[in-house]
């Protein structure tokens, strides 16, 4: 049995309910307003301030050779290439300068999206971890128009696929954010539980639609959990990081015998985890050391392919968490990596 996190349980919770049970009737929490504003509100974060400007140099890495219309000359700085020094100009200053180049075009961004059924779990902090998923798409919708750059969107599972098309404009972003949503309240019931049959996810299929459906070399960030890629993957994971720039954010799974943790339920069941089994210590130990393999493997593919990797823990660090994999990605680039 594959256990999965949290999800809601199958009765209206008590004034005594512990700390893992929700009510179906206060359903999936909602967002109100536009996702745009909410973002632009969210500018005044030093964190998402500084990721606006993470992107750039992706043209770098992504389209081969430069714009050929000059900008202007620059002091060299770590991290800049150095074929672009001007070794005259930097005799005269008696040091590196380097010139600087417009740049050809924009970067397409693809958010290729797991929407599973095992996306429908929660993640430590207890906040669905579809809210998280969306979040994530949010904020690099967001970085994507603040740049000018258009925004495509694939999500799918085992049984469905959408997509949309690349284009630009904060109406476009609104929309596909908000047919992510809708798709990712599909997996619920009329009773806002997981309905029967929710399909599963499958990371193969969703990277294959966006092979075929994305011609031009774009940067893709591949939304999903932690328990993802598994080794069914290895194949359009290489097929898509040749053919694409890959970003990797992953939802972080809830563990279900957490001590304090309250009730579970079996997402892939579905069904209530008893008691008895919670408080298993060796149980415990033992589910623990599988999912740890399991994380380890996916690491293990990414790390193969080069692909840097965020993890997504709660909505208080998201941004703050996505920042940093931007760093990291960028260094990455600088240093040849990519």
């Amino acid at each position: 049995m594959t256990t999965r996190s949290p999800a809601r349980p199958p009765a209206p919770a008590s004034p005594a309910a512990g700390a893992g049970e929700q009510s179906h009737q206060e359903g999936r929490p909602r967002r109100r307003g536009s996702r745009m504003e909410r973002l632009r509100a969210a500018l005044t974060l030093p964190t998402l301030r500084r990721a606006t400007g993470l992107l750039d140099g992706r043209h770098k890495s992504v389209f081969v050779g430069r714009g050929q219309d000059f900008d202007d000359m620059s002091i060299y700085r770590p991290g800049d290439d150095i074929t672009d020094i001007d070794w005259k100009s930097s005799a005269r200053v008696g040091q590196p300068v380097i010139k600087r180049y417009q740049r050809e075009s924009m970067v397409p961004l693809v958010l290729a999206v797991d929407t599973g059924r095992t996306m429908a779990a929660q993640a430590p902090s207890g906040q669905d971890k579809r809210e998280l998923a969306v979040g994530v798409a949010e904020v690099f919708a967001y970085l994507a128009r603040m740049r000018g750059d258009s925004v495509a969107l694939v999500a799918g599972d085992a049984a469905r696929t959408i997509s949309r098309p690349a284009r630009s404009g904060a109406k476009h972003a609104e929309t596909l954010l908000t047919l992510l949503s809708r798709t990712y309240d599909a997996l619920d019931g009329p009773d806002g539980e997981l309905a029967p049959g929710a399909p599963a996810s499958s990371l193969p299929m969703l990277m294959q639609r966006v092979i075929t459906w994305h011609r031009r070399r774009s940067l893709v960030i591949l939304i999903t959990d932690t328990s993802q890629p598994g080794p069914d993957s290895e194949v359009w994971l290489r097929r898509l990081s040749m053919r694409h720039e890959v970003i990797v954010i992953q939802i972080e799974d809830d563990d279900p015998l957490r001590i304090g943790g309250g009730r579970a339920w079996d997402i892939d069941a579905p069904a209530e985890i008893p008691a008895f089994l919670r408080a298993d210590v060796a149980l415990t130990a033992q589910l623990a050391a599988v999912a740890g393999q399991r994380r380890d493997a996916a690491a293990a593919l990414l790390e193969a392919r080069h692909l840097e990797t965020g993890v997504v823990r709660d909505e208080e660090t998201l941004i703050e968490s996505i920042a940093e994999l931007l760093q990291r990605e960028r260094a990455a680039v600088a240093r040849g990596r990519r």
